[in-house]
């Protein structure tokens, strides 16, 4: 990276502190837009400081939205994309870890910046001064560090979510947390506990699907996990005893979440598939490791650290699916793969073989070709299944609830439904019989 920095701004951004400086106000896009430009990605958004007031900030333009107007952050309205525009401003006494009491403003663009939490966050640029870099954020990005502003321990204990923040960025950058910084999150982790459960699923998902999601490692090594996940602890310092695993359960879960694809749910089933091992283990005679009904118990576990931290149903459901079934054995063949299907159903089933791929690459070399050719196979037939489109639900089977009624003179409810699972096993059998007639032709002789 040289010296001098050129960042295209979008022509929105450029006209809102153009705006601003013909009215004698300092104005620059500030914080990660800033960052992410410099690495060369496309910021998710674009925030922009400015010495105006929120007030003077809404004079100038037509259209505003308060979002935050006592802490002085206005959105400034540019056909229907929003910017967020933010006065310079020094935060107040942190009474709770998270939210100052309250902030003044103040004209210096350094004072704000100081108050930032990474010294890669806090960079400003606008096209006329160029970039603003106080705090030694471009050297922290040539040596791949993430970096308090000033010190650490402030900086945590104005918002403890910031520790998250520290392992969430090092996981998504690649970067290496500095040894202060690291130190101040050993210490002040305990203070977690005053963030709010939202708050901690957001970073936490932001971390599982970032490029290198085995970084909660560093989560549990600082203490993180210790209060936002101790489940996970348990796992890093339960070791198995098996010719199939090299790591322990914990180092298995992160080597599996790096095997799988960037998929919020795909990552979530992998971090949860296994935390059940440490309360199945249990060691036999010839002192090998067993962990019979864990997947039942990690899908317990995973419901209920999901709705403690505040996931959605869908999320919850499809997660605690493949938890469930992460280890249900399917042969490579058309029945059992139709009968796995109906079981669980083709929403859960296709991504059960992508938490199986990841699964087995996350153990030992013992019978590893065998595994995955078993595995590879399970798709090749699944793509046959698909393939002859043959009947795997209630939607597939040839005669409906209508039919029974018309043809049959069967009356909706229970028996119904049951008369319907019925055909479906049989279907699901032999592919063969769903037709309209024959299954009509089933159901008058079941009757």
């Amino acid at each position: 990276m040289g010296k001098i920095v050129r960042i295209a701004l979008p022509e929105k951004v450029k006209y809102i502190i153009g705006t601003m400086a013909e009215a004698g106000y300092e104005a620059y896009a500030v914080g990660g837009c800033v960052r992410d430009c410099i690495l060369g990605r496309t910021p998710d958004d674009w925030d922009i400081t400015t010495s105006a007031s929120p007030y003077q900030v809404k004079a100038l333009f037509p259209h505003t939205i308060d979002t935050g107007i006592r802490h002085g952050t206005v959105t400034v309205m540019v056909g229907r994309e929003g910017f967020e525009v933010t006065t310079y401003r020094i935060d107040g006494v942190y009474e709770d870890g998270r939210h100052p009491r309250e902030v003044a403003f103040t004209a210096s663009l350094g004072e704000d910046l100081k108050r930032r939490d990474f010294t890669i966050n806090a960079m400003a640029y606008n096209g006329q001064a160029g970039l603003v870099d106080l705090f030694g954020g471009m050297e922290d990005m040539e040596r791949k560090v993430i970096r308090c502003v000033g010190n650490p321990a402030e900086r945590f204990g104005e918002d403890a979510l910031r520790m998250m923040r520290a392992v969430r960025f090092s996981a998504q950058l690649g970067y290496r947390i500095e040894e202060e910084t690291a130190a101040a999150i050993k210490k002040l982790s305990p203070n977690l506990v005053l963030v709010s459960a939202e708050r901690i699923q957001a970073e936490l998902v932001k971390l599982a699907t970032s490029p290198h999601p085995g970084n909660l490692r560093l989560a549990y090594e600082t203490g993180i996990t210790k209060v936002i996940l101790p489940e996970f602890d348990a796992c890093m310092e339960t070791g198995q005893k098996n010719i199939h695993h090299c790591y322990s359960v914990g180092e298995h879960i992160l080597e599996s979440m790096e095997a799988v694809r960037a998929d919020k749910v795909l990552r979530l089933a992998m971090l949860f598939h296994d935390m059940g091992k440490p309360a199945a283990f249990t060691v036999d005679d010839g002192g090998v490791g067993h962990f019979h009904g864990h997947p039942e118990v990690s899908r317990e576990l995973a419901e209920k650290i999901l709705k403690r931290l505040r996931f959605d149903n869908h999320t919850i459901h499809m997660v605690t699916e493949l938890v469930k079934y992460h280890d249900y054995n399917v042969e490579p063949q058309m029945g059992s793969v139709r009968r796995a299907i109906m079981k669980m159903g083709e929403d859960i089933f296709l991504p059960l073989l992508e938490v199986k791929r990841a699964d087995l690459a996350a153990q030992s070399s013992y019978m590893r070709e065998e595994k995955e050719a078993r595995l590879e196979a399970l798709y090749q037939v699944y793509g046959q299944v698909k393939a002859r489109e043959q009947c795997v639900s209630l939607k597939d089977l040839a005669v409906t609830g209508k039919d029974l009624i018309k043809e049959t003179g069967m009356e909706p409810g229970p028996e119904m439904g049951a008369m319907l699972r019925r055909l479906l096993d049989m279907v699901v059998e032999e592919p063969s019989l769903n037709e309209r007639e024959t299954l009509l032709g089933k159901v008058k002789e079941f009757l």
